[in-house]
């Protein structure tokens, strides 16, 4: 078994709830987290202010996208893979392959529209397109995060989506908004030999200010293909079936 540390994160363009934009927060924020892998959302990616890549210097990270201005973008520092954007009609979806100790895992880095319908059509895409989930879900592991712009009630019904269960999520389970928060937007989904051993929500003074979201950090633990059965003792030196 191998663990990694996976958080997302709408960074808003670094636009805190105050009203300054001043990305140092940001980075304080996801020091005090250390995650290995980053998905981000809403950054501002221009070429004289790419957030992402201010970023990815002072955490010592390599950087992956984002293709448009308030797109999506990963940090890692597992070297990634057929980095591609998937086209949602109003929102964002970047898509990466990681290689965690031989194991190909699926990332998807997402962010729907506020919209019920308009965010029902973006799911369906999503599932249907040939390089979308549904292509990658029955091979490898898929892990699915990021902003789905739903839940804006607390009670409101949590998105359903095929072939994939929900990740495990804290107790109180609020991202939005950062001052308040009442909604889960902000979450993950996995699909494969995944496990969550461990999920929390990053809810310092720091962070109630750096964005108007809370980031969601998942512990995830990926299963080795290489495992074989390991028999500690038999009861017979003689040829016989091991249990299990």
């Amino acid at each position: 078994m191998y663990t990694i540390r996976v958080m997302t994160y709408n960074i808003h363009r670094c636009q805190g709830t105050d009203g300054c934009t001043d990305p140092a927060r940001i980075l304080e924020v996801v020091s005090s987290a250390g995650p290995d892998i980053l998905a981000l959302q809403e950054v501002d990616g221009q070429l004289d202010n790419d957030q992402a890549a201010w970023l990815g210097k002072r955490l010592a990270m390599n950087y992956y996208g984002p293709s448009t201005p308030g797109g999506n973008a990963f940090l890692s520092y597992y070297p990634m893979r057929s980095v591609r954007q998937l086209d949602l009609d109003h929102g964002n979806c970047l898509c990466a392959d990681v290689s965690i100790a031989g194991r190909c895992l699926h990332l998807f880095n997402i962010r729907l529209h506020e919209n019920f319908r308009q965010r029902r059509r973006q799911l369906d895409r999503l599932f249907s397109e040939k390089d979308g989930i549904g292509f990658h879900s029955a091979g490898c592991p898929v892990l699915l995060m990021g902003d789905f712009a739903d839940g804006f009630w607390p009670l409101s019904r949590v998105t359903p989506l095929p072939s994939l269960r929900l990740a495990r999520r804290p107790f109180w389970s609020g991202t939005f908004p950062a001052w308040l928060p009442i909604c889960g937007r902000d979450r993950g989904y996995v699909g494969g030999q995944l496990r969550i051993i461990d999920a929390r929500i990053y809810r310092s003074a720091t962070a109630r200010r750096a964005s108007n979201h809370l980031p969601l950090l998942l512990t995830v633990r990926v299963a080795d293909p290489r495992n074989y059965l390991q028999v500690q003792r038999m009861k017979h030196r003689q040829m016989e079936i091991a249990p299990g």
